[in-house]
């Protein structure tokens, strides 16, 4: 009977150790696949950043660094607006050109932009504010045009986000839509990958 009970002492110890050993290594993996994403995450809004330290002289606007490559970034942008009807068509080859300038992935204005409101299409009357910029309780910021509108998210997004290290579109949220986490994160990656 002594043999039987310490047979089984040892063998709910040995499950236990078992299991411990389990769900170290399981959170070991999960830690790991948690850096990883974030790395993926942060390698795709810096991939053009990447790809102007890459190249042997400076960047100067209206060049590329690779033909092909930007193209297909331009006609990415005019097939997406064009298929949601947006008024930004005739602004891809500028939204490629300052996520170029201001080093964040190309994709994140017109994520950003389809998350707010639709590509332009519910927005405040004369606003030409896409982007949600500003807009919050009875604030509502209006720009000139949709330049002005590119220009200045553009340049705050530069200066308030990325230069700060919200590089992810899951960082930037935290700040951009503090009240909407889900919702707004899921709907920016979302549209994010479709333009890749």
């Amino acid at each position: 009977m002594l043999k039987k009970h310490v047979f089984s002492v040892a063998s709910r110890l040995g499950l236990v150790l078992v299991l411990i050993a389990l769900n170290f290594l399981i959170s070991i993996i999960g830690i790991n696949y948690i850096e990883k994403r974030d790395i993926v995450l942060s390698e795709l809004f810096s991939e053009t950043q990447r790809s102007m330290n890459a190249s042997k002289g400076p960047l100067v606007l209206g060049e590329t660094t690779g033909v092909v490559y930007a193209d297909s970034r331009v006609q990415s942008l005019q097939k997406f607006f064009e298929k949601h009807n947006s008024p930004l068509y005739p602004y891809a080859d500028k939204i490629v050109a300052i996520s170029d300038q201001y080093g964040f992935h190309y994709a994140l204005l017109p994520a950003i932009a389809m998350q707010e409101s639709g590509l332009c299409r519910k927005i405040p009357e004369n606003s030409f504010n896409c982007w949600g910029w500003g807009i919050y309780g009875g604030k509502v910021t209006r720009f000139a045009s949709y330049d002005e509108g590119i220009d200045t998210v553009a340049r705050g997004l530069k200066k308030n986000y990325i230069d700060k290290g919200f590089v992810t579109p899951e960082q930037i949220m935290v700040k951009y839509n503090p009240s909407n986490h889900n919702n707004w994160l899921g709907g920016v990656q979302f549209f994010v990958n479709i333009l890749e």
